[in-house]
């Protein structure tokens, strides 16, 4: 079995701290500390020499360290339902570009939609002392106990696409009304006919959700389909009815229902 050289640089070598820097730079910790948060009351030669010695060493800032002293971590935790979602992959993305821009890192979580699995995560993402929480809210309840440590703690959270007031009135969700009439007139503008049947067998009714995350999607469509003037209704049919929970979002999984 070969063995490393004794003389190896890398072997049982000790990453540098603050306090080796400032010995090589010849400067307090104090303003090493300064040159690496940027401080402007630093002058130029003693810059100079305490990044000098920061290549030298190769220094690497303890990133923990920082977040702890500065009471931030320049995190942003982000709960969807399931990234799978051709929705959630666009959304998530337009949130990490404008975190990036501003020095924020994103943490992304998958609740499938589970209200137990979606507590267990902002539970995670509190004690990561994540800056602010992204949420697209499961069914259910939040637990009183999870409430109180997000208030305790002070992190703001903002709801996607679902509105939840016990946890916060700041919310960004799609103009329902407007989509739905486009995606008509588009339909209607291509020689379709629309023909509505009751829905009975939605998430929401079979989950039960709570009044405030329903949207009315499906009477917003069947208004717009009304105002073009092509709406008719037929009654319910069971048989051109499927469900999809549990096929997840992937494109091949979409066709089971269909030809179950």
């Amino acid at each position: 079995m070969s063995r490393a050289p004794r003389n190896s640089k890398t072997s049982g070598r000790k990453a540098p701290n603050i306090y080796d820097v400032a010995r090589e730079a010849r400067v307090s910790v104090f303003t090493v500390s300064a040159v690496i948060n940027k401080k402007e009351h630093v002058g130029a030669v003693l810059k100079k020499r305490v990044e000098a010695a920061i290549r030298k060493l190769d220094y690497r800032p303890n990133s923990l360290a920082q977040s702890l002293a500065r009471e931030r971590t320049h995190t942003i935790g982000v709960i969807v339902p399931d990234i799978s979602n051709p929705f959630f992959p666009m959304v998530v993305r337009g949130a990490e570009d404008a975190a990036q821009k501003q020095g924020y890192s994103i943490l992304l979580c998958n609740s499938d939609g589970i209200l137990e699995k979606e507590e267990l995560y902002l539970e995670l993402l509190l004690s990561k002392r994540v800056d602010g929480i992204l949420l697209t809210k499961a069914p259910g309840e939040l637990s009183a106990r999870v409430r109180r440590m997000i208030a305790d703690m002070k992190v703001p959270c903002v709801l996607m696409m679902r509105t939840y007031p016990i946890l916060t009135e700041d919310a960004v969700i799609t103009d329902d009304l407007k989509g739905s009439f486009d995606a008509v007139s588009h339909l209607v503008s291509q020689g379709a006919e629309c023909e509505w049947s009751e829905i009975r067998a939605g998430i929401s009714l079979r989950r039960r959700l709570p009044h405030r995350i329903r949207t009315p999607r499906w009477s917003f469509a069947v208004n717009a389909s009304s105002r073009c003037g092509v709406c008719r209704q037929l009654p319910y049919d069971g048989r051109l009815s499927a469900s999809c929970s549990g096929t997840g979002y992937a494109l091949p999984r979409g066709f089971r229902p269909r030809n179950a």
